[in-house]
């Protein structure tokens, strides 16, 4: 699972406010395994990381989709506007979330 299994691994951990040390009472580890797992200097299986991310009170969901060229296309389409264009586009959405958010809140 390599780098995203160390960074699940962590993002689970401080999202449940733990530390190393407590994430590895829960596991039944010492916390130096946490620690090399989490930078990434030991591999660890996805099953290890589903139960790690369990023990901080989460879980994990997975999917297989179809694959498409979506990002690609978005990426080429704001590629050819201006920096103030970019700017402009990302206020409009950002003002456009905040109305949801607002009208979600009624």
């Amino acid at each position: 699972m390599g780098t995203y299994g160390a960074q699940l691994i962590r993002e689970a951990r401080l999202r449940a406010g733990l530390t190393q040390a407590e994430l590895a009472e829960r596991a039944g580890l010492v916390q130096p395994a946490i620690a090399r797992w989490e930078a990434g200097r030991t591999a660890i299986s996805i099953d290890e990381v589903v139960r790690l991310v369990r023990l901080c009170g989460l879980d994990l969901e997975f999917a297989i989709v179809e694959r498409d060229d979506s990002d690609r296309a978005q990426a080429q389409r704001l590629a050819s506007l201006s920096g103030q264009e970019r700017l402009d586009r990302h206020g409009r959405i950002a003002s456009q979330l905040a109305d949801l958010r607002r009208a979600g809140a009624h």
